[in-house]
């Protein structure tokens, strides 16, 4: 049974005369394993507009995480890009050396992980691994402040904490990530990403370990947030029926190709490629029994050379 987009879905933006924010073009990414070279990313395109929300959907080993680490250049030291451009704002990411990366990385471009307990120091206090990413990457007006600049710190921590709906942020940017609940931690990396309010946000599979209920809460915090600041975001997940509900667009990937992309109200319900109609018919419904399960036949392909 497909998942048809829902009530709650947005319209796709209109088309703008603007260049991207990222344009990616034929990006290749191989790893160097024991067993031989691992093919990872093949030719991919991508682009994304300052406002809009793209999906990018695929089973598991597809290569959208690997795709999400080349572009904040976070991958493997295993990993080599050998062809390919990736322009954010002017700057070819794949081209750009760490010091450069590291600057852009929080401040314009920003990502939020799988799993928020690994992601957080659980050593550290949420408010004052928020106050190190504003210390990092802030503008030039908290630097300036000199002696009241932990204060400020502080303030900024809370009113992050405030943004993404916590509760009594004054008591909870003292709390550790153990005394918080999973949908909490998520929030608090949801703050963390959004701090410095970047141009880009990068979400792999935000919801994961969520139950439904916290997944259309965070889900509803990020796409409210993205579209008041007209932020771009790259959602990256599995989940269909969370593509459909909250993307303006969406990117199909299959084995490290890209195999189709278009509007999500579009591809859901004419897609044109046979891996995407068989992913969405492999899409349970609220009633669907378990022997009505429709699985995409078949195994990925191997993708050593």
């Amino acid at each position: 049974m497909s998942t048809a987009p829902s009530a709650r879905a947005p319209s796709a933006p209109a088309a703008s005369a603007q260049p991207p924010l990222l344009d990616v073009r034929g990006l290749s990414l191989e790893f160097r394993t024991r067993a031989g070279v691992v093919r990872a990313l093949e030719g991919v395109d991508l682009q994304i507009h300052r406002g809009e929300i793209v999906g990018l959907v695929g089973e598991s080993g597809s290569g959208k995480s690997v795709l999400s680490y080349a572009l904040l250049g976070i991958s493997d030291a295993a990993a080599r890009v050998t062809a390919g451009s990736a322009v954010f704002g002017g700057l070819d990411l794949l081209q750009a050396d760490e010091p450069t990366l590291a600057d852009i990385r929080g401040r314009e471009v920003s990502m939020i992980f799988q799993s928020p307990r690994t992601a957080l120091n659980p050593i550290r206090t949420v408010g004052r691994q928020i106050e190190d990413v504003l210390r990092r990457h802030a503008a030039g007006d908290v630097h300036q402040r000199g002696p009241d600049l932990s204060q400020i710190l502080r303030q900024r921590a809370v009113q992050a904490l405030r943004e993404v709906a916590i509760a009594d942020p004054e008591r909870r940017v003292h709390a550790y990530p153990f005394e918080m609940s999973g949908g909490m931690c998520q929030r608090v990396m949801i703050a963390l990403a959004l701090a410095c309010r970047p141009a880009l946000l990068v979400a792999d599979e935000p919801t994961t370990g969520l139950d439904v209920t916290t997944q259309a809460a965070v889900m509803d915090l990020v796409t409210e947030l993205a579209r008041q600041r007209q932020m771009a975001a790259l959602f990256i997940t599995h989940d269909l029926a969370l593509a459909a509900d909250y993307c303006d667009r969406l990117v199909v990937m299959h084995a490290g190709h890209v195999v189709e992309s278009g509007p999500a109200e579009a591809l859901f319900l004419r897609p044109r490629h046979p891996y995407t109609a068989r992913l969405l018919s492999s899409s349970p419904g609220p009633n669907t029994a378990l022997q009505d399960l429709n699985p995409v036949p078949g195994h990925l392909p191997d993708l050593r050379r």
